[in-house]
């Protein structure tokens, strides 16, 4: 069940569900593989088998082959994660927390995107990436950000 916070000394959390534990499972056999190319190849098969996995997106943008690739899987699991979002009760504001682990995904396709777009000279992107990850959780960047 999705957990949806209401305070009146602030915005409303959202807290994501976890993804199924195959998919996991999955990914985690993926990304042992010790051959970058068979890796890239076995995470792209999970999320080709689960592609509305956030896990899978962000772990394919973090081994994409060139920046344009980490880009685009970024950008892809950025708005899946829009979906996500709204699928489970967020309304276009409100906490989306880095402290919740079931969020991290979402939030590692964001920075993600927001550092590809720096990379690229895509500035208005980067600030616009930035600006939202400040919005969701205020003590954005986490120390344990990996």
């Amino acid at each position: 069940m999705t957990q949806i916070g209401l305070h009146t000394s602030g915005p409303p959390e959202t807290v994501l569900p976890p993804e199924p534990t195959q998919l996991s499972d999955a990914l985690d056999r993926a990304l042992a593989s010790e051959d970058p190319n068979a890796r890239h190849d076995l995470v792209a098969s999970v999320v080709a088998a689960f592609p509305r996995s956030l896990s899978g997106w962000a772990a394919l943008g973090d081994i994409g082959r060139n920046q344009m690739e980490s880009y685009a899987a970024y950008r892809v699991g950025y708005h899946r994660g829009l979906d996500t979002l709204r699928q489970n009760g967020w309304r276009g504001s409100g906490y989306v927390r880095w402290r919740h682990e079931t969020n991290r995904p979402f939030l590692r396709c964001l920075a993600g995107l927001q550092q590809c777009a720096a990379a690229i000279g895509e500035q208005d992107e980067d600030e616009r990436c930035a600006l939202f990850l400040l919005q969701l959780d205020p003590s954005w960047p986490p120390a344990d950000l990996s």
